[in-house]
């Protein structure tokens, strides 16, 4: 298929650009087969280059022979395009949407995007299961790297590599595979150095009404277990919704098979509850007539803060079994690939300095979200404005987001990053021009040739230039545990993403500059006192040789 198929009207002139914080410009509208473009021609105005696949939803409206686009996109900006003539607006609104909605992932811009910088580092090799591995194997001789999955035979939502006790050989982890769902074992999540106890994950027992059960499975969660220990099976589902998933061949262990672990259930919502929240939240925050009581009841009813909370409450859980009662857990919902992940990557944000770092966070995002099969490609397909009711959209990337957000803004000395380096990954995870969420686990991405085909985001983002717009000023290394508070208090609205097109934020980076340059002016002083001290040092010394005889 040709892109020039789509378009019916290439190019429209005296069209008029309406968008939050800027003038109203006139220009040329542009389509190609990726971007919608304005360009006015005039100096000191900024384009508009809008990918089409950033585009969740367009109204058109007309007044006489004049049409007016309304363009929502997958960010939450809304545009406004004034066209004249109507042929020329239902042309250009037919070819956004067409190209808006392309079903093959290989016609997107990612395939087709070419950068303008230099690579220094091959983003796709940056973070590899054998480079994780190794920051902990030294720790510990009880683990090993299994590559059972290679070729994606045992389970087509896991990477090639994982990490399983070393007293497990791989044919009894194909025996664990076929009685957990989608042939999610129990896997390697995290290590803490510190007590030697773990996170593991994996997909639900599957039990059904009978009451299955797997000894080789009971095998190799004991396994994590150290002599007289006990642990914790997490589950990310409320106790009604796991007896209700027996009767579809799922399920939880049961106490008689486990009698070491202990389980406690943890309701974390998913799928259409998420993704109602969200155009909730989205449409509450847009409208700009609320007095503030229907304000709060709207966001209440969103129950967008009821989700955070729920979240991190359960990592906070997790991480508490770990570090505080010294016992090892595991965590799984029903597939193992939504609020699983959710929780294991919070509980290392709370436990692990480095996933506090830059590079540890995307380390953690490559393992626990890329790697670990979290369905991008499903999941981000549409955001708050679609009309379309899909299944499969939910926003579990973003609230992971909004959660770290939370602990960051608790924590605003212990994170490298700051909140503009989250708010690019979430812009990247739902459009982007490159290959790093595209698909919807490693096997996808390996049959769709990405690393060959596509660049990385982390080629991009690690470029010197780049990661000093992500570098939070106030960073001081903390190698503590932090722990959040839960608490409805301490849980605001992210207006970082849900309020940036409605109301400006010139003051905030005014006093966020301000902010840098404090932090800089002090440094500056910091080094005069420290090299005024070597002086006064050197002196005093002198003084002395001369004073004795």
């Amino acid at each position: 298929m040709e892109f020039a198929e789509l378009i019916k009207t290439p190019r429209v002139d005296n069209v008029v650009l309406h968008r939050p914080f800027y003038p109203a410009v006139e220009g040329t509208l542009c389509l190609t087969g990726h971007h919608l473009i304005l360009s006015s021609r005039q100096d000191n105005t900024e384009e508009l280059w809008l990918l089409h696949s950033n585009i969740d939803a367009i109204d058109k409206r007309f007044v006489g022979s004049l049409g007016t686009i309304i363009i929502k996109c997958k960010d939450f900006r809304i545009i406004q395009l004034d066209i004249p003539g109507m042929e020329e607006c239902l042309n250009i609104a037919s070819s956004i949407e067409a190209l808006s909605t392309l079903d093959s992932i290989t016609l997107m811009y990612p395939f087709f995007y070419r950068p303008m910088f230099e690579v220094i580092e091959d983003g796709w090799h940056s973070f590899l299961p054998e480079q994780e591995f190794e920051l902990f194997s030294s720790a510990t001789s009880e683990w090993r790297l299994s590559y059972v999955n290679k070729e994606f035979a045992v389970c087509p939502s896991y990477p090639p590599i994982v990490t399983v006790p070393k007293s497990i050989d791989d044919e009894t982890l194909r025996k664990v595979a076929t009685f957990r769902h989608g042939g999610r074992f129990p896997i390697l999540s995290y290590y803490h150095k510190k007590n030697g106890m773990v996170i593991m994950r994996s997909g639900q027992p599957l039990t059904g009404t009978n009451g299955r059960r797997c000894k080789e499975d009971e095998k190799l969660i004991n396994a994590t277990l150290r002599a007289g220990k006990r642990g914790y099976i997490i589950d990310t589902r409320s106790l009604n919704v796991a007896q209700q998933a027996r009767a579809k061949g799922g399920g939880f262990e049961q106490e008689a098979h486990y009698p070491q672990w202990r389980r406690i259930h943890k309701s974390i919502e998913r799928y259409h509850i998420l993704q109602e929240s969200l155009i909730k939240l989205v449409e509450a925050c847009n409208d700009q007539t609320h007095n503030m009581d229907r304000w709060l009841s709207k966001l209440e009813a969103s129950n967008w803060l009821t989700h955070i909370k729920e979240i991190l409450t359960t990592a906070c859980l997790a991480a508490q079994c770990i570090d505080r009662e010294g016992a090892s857990i595991l965590i799984h919902g029903t597939e193992g690939t939504d609020s699983t992940l959710q929780v294991t990557s919070l509980a290392q944000i709370i436990l692990e300095p480095r996933s506090r770092t830059i590079r540890g966070f995307e380390a953690l995002i490559e393992r626990e979200w890329l790697q670990a099969g979290h369905p991008f490609q499903q999941r981000c397909a549409q955001s708050a404005y679609c009309n379309t009711k899909q299944k499969w959209e939910a926003p579990v990337f973003l609230l992971f987001l909004d959660c770290v957000w939370q602990i960051l803004r608790q924590f605003p000395c212990s994170f490298e990053f700051n909140e503009n380096f989250l708010i690019m990954l979430f812009e990247h995870a739902y459009a982007s021009q490159f290959g790093t969420f595209l698909g919807n686990n490693e096997s996808e991405r390996c049959k769709l040739k990405l690393q060959q085909k596509t660049m990385s985001l982390w080629s991009w983002v690690n470029q010197p230039s780049e990661l000093s717009k992500f570098t939070n000023p106030l960073f001081e290394a903390n190698n503590l545990v932090i722990w959040p508070s839960v608490a409805p208090q301490s849980l605001p609205l992210w207006e970082g993403i849900f309020l940036r097109w409605n109301r400006s934020s010139k003051y905030l980076d005014e006093a966020y500059e301000e902010m840098v340059n404090i932090i800089e002016y002090n440094k500056e002083l910091q080094a005069k006192v420290n090299i005024l001290r070597r002086q006064l040092a050197e002196l005093e010394t002198e003084d002395g040789m001369q004073e004795s005889p």
